[in-house]
Order: structure tokens, then sequence, then C-alpha cells
């Protein structure tokens, strides 16, 4: 039976980078409408579309979740689609990054015991400087979004709203290669031999 390791965490904490150094997992790409960043590339961090790509795949019930952010910049929707990017009665143990709601949901769709948390968790302040030298990289930075994201995941990722979910095991990203030596332990433990 295949499962999905779902890493989650505020934003800047770290999930993409554990996400690229994670391998020999298959990796699940959702969908956004927002624009596409500096270094980002189509199908890799997401599938990206536009409001109308986004109704199509809603009419065709395709969609699992989805999330919308009123941004500085307008609507920008997150979501996962049923593309048949996982096989869950296969062999193959999948990756996805996604938001707390969105694991939620995940679990929900395809069950709990396919869909397995891994919590990032880093000091806000070292998140927050994370996340201004990467604003400022890109072509047009977005500093009000930013700080929005940045506000926001105090009450995304309250603990109350964690206990709910049932997370109980949390990896701290502090120093990288303990982190990920921890999920990969982490992962071997909870995949089927």
């Amino acid at each position: 039976m295949s499962k999905i390791f779902y890493l989650m965490g505020k934003s800047s904490s770290g999930k993409d980078t554990i996400f690229k150094e994670l391998k020999g997992l298959r990796t699940l790409v959702p969908y956004t409408t927002r624009p596409i960043r500096a270094g980002e590339a189509e199908g890799v961090e997401y599938y990206f579309t536009d409001e109308a790509g986004f109704q199509k795949l809603l009419a065709s019930g395709k969609v699992i979740e989805q999330r919308e952010y009123h941004t500085f910049h307008g609507v920008w929707r997150y979501f996962t689609v049923d593309d048949g990017q996982f096989v869950p009665e296969g062999k193959q143990d999948y990756i996805m990054i996604g938001t707390l709601e969105a694991y939620q949901s995940m679990q929900k769709y395809f069950g709990a015991e396919k869909v397995l948390p891994v919590l990032i968790e880093l000091d806000d302040g070292l998140r927050l400087q994370r996340a201004l030298d990467r604003e400022r990289q890109q072509e047009c930075p977005r500093y009000e979004e930013m700080c929005r994201r940045f506000l926001a995941d105090s009450e995304d990722f309250a603990e109350e709203k964690l206990r709910e979910a049932g997370i109980g095991k949390r990896f701290q990203n502090d120093d990288l290669e303990r982190c990920l030596a921890e999920i990969r332990a982490y992962i071997q433990e909870h995949q089927e031999n």
C-alpha cells in the first residue's frame, strides 16, 4: 500500500529544501493560480494554471481540496487534484508539500493510514529573515504578501489546530542535516517492507 509523507510547516521553514533532499520518494505536485516565482519550474513545485483552469478541474470533480488567499495581488488558489499522480494501492511511496488544512483534506480523501504528517518547525526570527532574503531575489518583490503569509502562519499552525489534526511528531529545522536524518528515519519506520 502506497503512502504519502505530507510535508508542512510555516512559510520559510525549509520545506522546499527538505523536499528536494528527500530522494527515493515520488513527488506529488499540487496546483496553483499564483504567478511562478524566480527559480520555480512548471510541474516541479506546482502546476501553474489560471482561474479558468481551476474552474475546469473543479467542474470535472477532480479537485480534492483547495484554498484561496486574498492577497495584495488578487486571489491566489492552491489546490490538489486527483489526476492520477498518486496510486493508493501501488508499492511506491510519495512526498508532498502543503498546509495543515490540505493535509487534513488529503487524509480524509485517501485515509489516515495513507497520508502521514511531517511537520517542519523553525524559529520565527530565522523564518522571517529567510522569507525576506528570498523575496529580495524576486524580479518584482511582493513584501506585502510575504508579511501577510508570515502573520497568517500563526493562526494556520496554532497549537490547538495541530492537536486537532493529531500532529505529534515535529522536526526542528535549525540544523538541516540532523533534521533530514530524523525525517528519513521517520519515513523508513513507516514504510512497508
